[in-house]
């Protein structure tokens, strides 16, 4: 996941201060290694209110499973081959609390417990079926 952080004040204002200047917005944009866009939106923004500054980030979520963390940590622990319905059905049977899909899976990637399938049933007993190194459509034909 991407993570944005918002140009330094004092960047913002050598931006500013050089457009002000006279130079053009391309050549600011390619000195400061910002682009073009950046440059209309912060002079739009302080015509329009006098802000110069950074604004706080906005949508900042709390997460819903945060208090539950350790215990899914320690369940997915004791039964690392749990299935992520399983796991719901676990956090709502001893937790009261309901939790998507999606939201188990973001949960298990943010505490680094990815679960990877295990290799399903015996291996066959008469060998591979087709050797990897064979070209494809069979022995004999050509690619």
């Amino acid at each position: 996941m991407e993570v944005w952080q918002s140009y330094s004040t004092d960047l913002r204002l050598r931006v500013l201060a050089a457009v002000d200047g006279g130079s053009p917005a391309k050549a600011v944009a390619q000195r400061f290694q910002v682009s073009v866009s950046y440059i209309y939106k912060a002079l739009g923004r302080r015509s329009a209110t006098g802000e110069t500054e950074a604004r706080a980030q906005r949508n900042q979520q709390t997460l819903k499973l945060a208090a539950h963390h350790d215990a899914i940590a320690a369940e997915v622990a004791r039964r690392p081959d749990v299935t992520l319905e399983e796991l719901r059905a676990w956090l709502l049977a001893t937790h009261e609390v309901k939790a998507s899909l999606g939201l188990m899976h973001k949960t298990l990637a943010r505490l680094g417990l990815t679960l990877k399938k295990s290799r399903g049933g015996p291996r066959s007993r008469t060998g591979r079926t087709s050797p990897s190194c064979a070209p494809p459509g069979g022995p004999g034909k050509a690619p």
